[in-house]
């Protein structure tokens, strides 16, 4: 089921996750007829979103090169010839504009300028790209770096890498929306319940999206304040979550990266 988050009048964007290939969201925004795309893993589901609504697409934005992000966009492409910004050091199928840390995104058709963050870990060149409309309602596409309760395996980075871009995520306005690119947040929060069993909010959001999955219903996206209080990997210099990841390792843990190694290798194998 698709779900459409709309911001509070006076705006009249439309921020939607596009179900794709087993667990993907490919985030589109829509605004007066024109479209973008973040991470279009698989061509079909914009095809058939841009024919629905009859909207006209104008940028595709990538955050990184694996093939659930990037595999659609050369047949969007052979139908829709869009401008395509992606990572400024990775292998893309396609891409017009390279960027990197403090560039900016400016797409006029949608009174849109996104923000452009290094968040490595992931891969070695993952990016973020950040945003806020007229009234202020700050979102971030965020791929595979930041999750619902979760965060991506290290495939191309290091633990420290990581922690410096969650940390860089992590300073944005409370309320910025979490637009990030799977449905994984009933696994991220089993396992975050394991780490945080006494966290009354991690227990009322297990409630919640418990629920909306049951109706088919996207758990995302979350807002940055309820990834702060109840993700593990946002709270490693949380008394209770160092002791969890310290139990784990068996052995003292004596900074936040090496507290992160931990949560990710227990999350690895839980």
């Amino acid at each position: 089921m698709m779900n459409t988050f709309t911001w509070p009048a006076p705006s009249d964007v439309r921020l939607i996750p596009l179900p794709a290939l087993n667990d993907n969201y490919i985030w589109a925004l829509a605004r007066n007829g024109h479209a973008l795309v973040v991470d279009p893993g698989q061509a079909a589901p914009v095809l058939d979103w841009l024919a629905r609504e009859s909207l006209q697409l104008d940028a595709i934005l990538l955050t990184h090169h694996h093939g659930d992000h990037v595999g659609g966009v050369l047949d969007i492409l052979a139908q829709h010839p869009a401008r395509v910004w992606g990572p400024a050091h990775e292998r893309l199928p396609a891409c017009d504009v390279r960027v990197g840390q403090s560039d900016k995104v400016e797409l006029p058709t949608l009174e849109l300028t996104l923000d452009v963050l290094d968040i490595p870990g992931h891969t070695a060149g993952h990016v973020a790209y950040f945003g806020q409309n007229e009234v202020k309602q700050p979102f971030v596409f965020c791929g595979d770096t930041l999750f619902a309760a979760g965060c991506g395996r290290l495939f191309e980075g290091t633990p420290a890498q990581m922690t410096d871009s969650l940390g860089k995520l992590a300073k944005l306005p409370s309320d910025t929306l979490i637009c990030c690119a799977h449905e994984y947040t009933l696994s991220n929060l089993r396992w975050a319940l394991q780490v945080e069993p006494d966290n009354p909010q991690l227990q009322e959001r297990w409630e919640q999206d418990k629920l909306k999955r049951q109706q088919d219903l996207p758990t995302v996206p979350s807002t940055l304040k309820t990834e702060l209080a109840t993700n593990p990997f946002l709270r490693c210099e949380t008394t209770a979550v160092s002791q969890a990841a310290e139990h784990y390792a068996a052995r003292s843990l004596n900074s936040p990266v090496e507290v992160f190694a931990s949560l990710r290798d227990w999350k690895n194998n839980f």
